[in-house]
C-alpha cells in the first residue's frame, strides 16, 4: 500500500470513531498520523514491515498496530465492524440531509434499510411516516433535501480537511483538483475533481472516501461532504479545469471558452494572460502581479510553546522553524487577560527570555525572537507592563474577549493599542472562528490609517478555523498602504506547515513578497 493509500484508510477510520462518538483524541490522533504519512517522503510500508514507523513523530503503539493490520491483511477489522454496525453510506446521506449521526442511524433501523437507495425507495413509498417520532415536517424536509440537485449544499468544511480530502481524491484518480479549494477559499463548498481517465467514475466510486453518490458524478464522504467528479476529455481538459475552478461571477466576465487541453491554452485563446486561480474570484482584468510565494517567507512570527498553550518547548519550535529553512522565529505566548489558557504575567515573559537566549546559542545563526501576544483589555491599554513590551523583538497585539463590542469601541480599542510604540503587529483583526463565529466589527477602513501611520503590520492567520485577515481585508490593506505578515499562530511543530494557508489567503488578496514583513531578512 502506498502512503496515500494507508493515509485514506486511517482517515475514513477517524471519520468513523468521530461518527461513533469515541474518544475525541483517538480520532484526532488518527487524522494526524494520516496527515504526516501523506506528507512522508519515503514509503511507509517499508518503515512498518521493519518495525521502524514509531520514529516518525506521533505514530504510537496503537497507532502502529492498526498500520501493520492494514500492510499484512489489506483492513482494519475494527473499521469493518464499525462500516457493518454504522452503515457509512446511509450516515454520509443523512449528514448530506441535515440529520445527525443518530438520527440517520434510527431512521435505518426503523425502516430496516442498509443502503442509500433503500433509504430512498423507503422516503419515496411513504414509510416515513410510519416511523414513531416522524411528522409531516420531517418528512417533507428530508423529501425536498432528497430532491436536492445543488451538490454545494453540505455541512460546512475547513479549508485544510477540504484540502486533504479533495488532492488525495484527484491523486487517485489521476486527476487534478479543482473547485473552491484549488482558490483557496476559506469556507469551501464546492469540492470537485477534474480527470481525464476513462474509468475515472468507477475508481471514484470505488474510492474510501466515497460512501455514497447523489446526481451523476457527486459523491458524499461519510461526514456528508459532496466531493464533484467532473470527467473530461483530454482535448478539453484544460477547459474543464478552468471552468470547475473558477467563481461563476469571474467565469461569466470570461465568456464562452474554446475548448483546449491546458488552461494556459484556454487564456492564450482568450488573448489574456494566464491568472493564478487564487485571484479567480471576482471579474479581473489586466496583468496580474507575481504573487507571494512559500518560498518567499523567511520566518514565521506568532508561535506559542509550553509557557502558554502550545505543545513543545521553545527550542523545540526554533529547531522545527530552522528544518523548515527559516531564519528566525517569533515565540508569543499568551497574557493574563486571555483567560481561558495560561498566560504570562511580566516576570514570566522575562524568564522566557532567558530560555530563548539559550537556545538561541545552540541554533545559531537560527534566531528566536522574543514576543508575545498580548491582549488587549477592553479600554485598550495592554496586558503587559510598558517597560517589559519595550524589552521585546515583536508584539502581536490581540482582541480575544469581548469579540461582540460594538463597531465603534471595538474600534477605538484597537486603535488605541495600535499606537502604543511597541506593538508590532495585529493578530487575527476580525476575530472570525470559521462556522462557529462571525467577524467582529472592527471598521478596518478606520485602522488602516493608523497602521499604517505607527507602522504596525496586520496579520494573516494561518489557522484554518480563521484565515483573518481575509483575502478580502488583505487587499483592503494593501490598498492602504499597509503591509501584511502571514503567520501561522502555530501551537505545536506540525502547525508550522499552515503557513501554507496564510500564505495563499494573502495571495487571495494579491499580496506579492514585498507586501509581506516576513519574506524579509532578519
Amino acid at each position: 500500500m502506498d502512503n496515500a493509500a494507508l493515509a485514506d484508510q486511517l482517515d475514513a477510520f477517524a471519520a468513523l470513531l468521530e461518527l461513533a462518538e469515541a474518544n475525541a483524541y483517538q480520532a484526532r490522533a488518527y487524522r494526524r498520523a494520516a496527515e504526516l504519512i501523506r506528507a512522508t517522503p519515503v514509503p511507509v510500508e517499508d518503515l512498518i514491515r521493519s518495525g521502524r514507523v514509531r520514529e516518525l513523530r506521533g505514530i504510537g503503539a496503537g497507532i502502529e498496530g492498526r498500520l501493520r493490520e492494514l500492510v499484512e491483511t489489506g483492513s482494519i477489522a475494527e473499521l469493518r465492524e464499525l462500516e457493518r454496525e454504522l452503515s457509512p453510506g446511509l450516515i454520509g446521506l443523512g449528514r448530506f440531509l441535515g440529520l445527525t449521526t443518530k438520527r440517520s442511524v434510527e431512521l435505518a433501523k426503523a425502516l430496516r434499510v442498509r443502503t442509500p437507495d433503500e433509504f430512498r425507495e423507503a422516503v419515496a413509498g411513504g414509510r416515513l411516516r410510519d416511523v414513531p417520532g416522524v411528522g409531516p415536517k420531517l418528512e417533507a424536509r428530508i423529501k425536498v433535501a432528497l430532491e436536492r440537485t445543488d451538490a454545494r449544499s453540505g455541512p460546512t468544511v475547513l479549508l485544510n480537511r477540504a484540502k486533504t480530502l479533495v488532492d488525495g481524491i484527484a491523486a487517485a484518480l489521476d486527476g487534478e483538483a479543482a473547485g473552491d479549494t484549488r482558490r483557496w477559499h476559506h469556507a469551501p463548498t464546492r469540492l470537485a475533481v477534474v480527470s481525464a481517465a476513462p474509468d475515472a467514475l468507477a475508481r471514484f466510486e470505488a474510492l474510501p472516501q466515497i460512501v455514497a453518490m447523489i446526481e451523476g458524478h457527486c459523491g458524499l464522504t461519510v461526514e456528508g461532504i459532496p466531493v464533484e467528479l467532473v470527467v473530461a476529455p483530454p482535448e478539453r481538459f484544460g477547459t474543464a479545469l478552468l471552468q470547475a475552478t473558477g467563481s461563476p461571477e469571474y467565469l461569466a466576465a470570461l465568456g464562452p471558452l474554446p475548448d483546449a487541453p491546458t488552461e494556459r491554452s484556454v487564456y492564450e485563446a482568450l488573448r489574456l494572460p494566464f491568472v493564478p486561480p487564487e485571484l479567480r474570484e471576482a471579474p479581473f482584468t489586466g496583468e496580474p502581479p507575481r504573487l507571494l510565494e512559500q518560498a518567499d517567507i523567511r520566518g514565521d512570527l506568532h508561535t506559542h510553546t509550553t509557557w502558554s498553550d502550545g505543545r513543545f518547548s521553545v527550542e523545540e519550535m526554533g529547531r522545527a522553524a530552522r528544518d523548515r529553512g527559516y531564519d528566525y522565529l517569533a515565540i508569543c505566548d499568551h497574557t493574563p487577560a486571555v483567560g481561558a489558557v495560561k498566560g504570562l504575567t511580566g516576570d514570566d515573559v522575562r524568564r522566557q527570555g532567558e530560555e530563548i537566549a539559550a537556545a538561541n546559542e545552540r541554533l545559531a545563526p537560527f534566531r528566536i525572537l522574543k514576543g508575545i501576544e498580548c491582549d488587549i483589555l477592553p479600554d485598550g491599554r495592554l496586558d503587559l507592563p510598558d517597560d517589559v513590551l519595550a524589552e521585546l523583538d515583536w508584539v502581536q497585539a490581540s482582541v480575544h474577549g469581548g469579540q461582540r463590542m460594538p463597531k465603534a469601541e471595538m474600534t477605538k480599542r484597537v486603535a488605541e493599542a495600535l499606537q502604543h510604540p511597541s506593538v508590532s503587529c495585529l493578530s487575527h483583526p476580525k476575530g472570525r472562528i470559521i462556522g462557529r463565529r462571525p467577524e467582529n466589527a472592527l471598521d478596518l477602513e478606520a485602522i488602516f490609517p493608523i497602521a499604517r501611520e505607527h507602522d504596525v503590520a496586520l496579520e494573516v492567520n494561518g489557522l484554518a478555523p480563521r484565515l483573518d485577515l481575509s483575502g478580502e481585508h488583505v487587499r483592503a490593506a494593501l490598498q492602504a498602504g499597509v503591509r501584511i505578515v502571514c503567520s501561522t499562530d502555530a501551537h505545536s511543530i506540525d502547525s508550522l506547515a499552515t503557513m501554507t494557508l496564510a500564505v495563499h489567503t494573502a495571495r487571495r488578496g494579491g499580496a506579492t513578497a514585498a507586501d509581506v514583513v516576513n519574506t524579509r531578512p532578519l
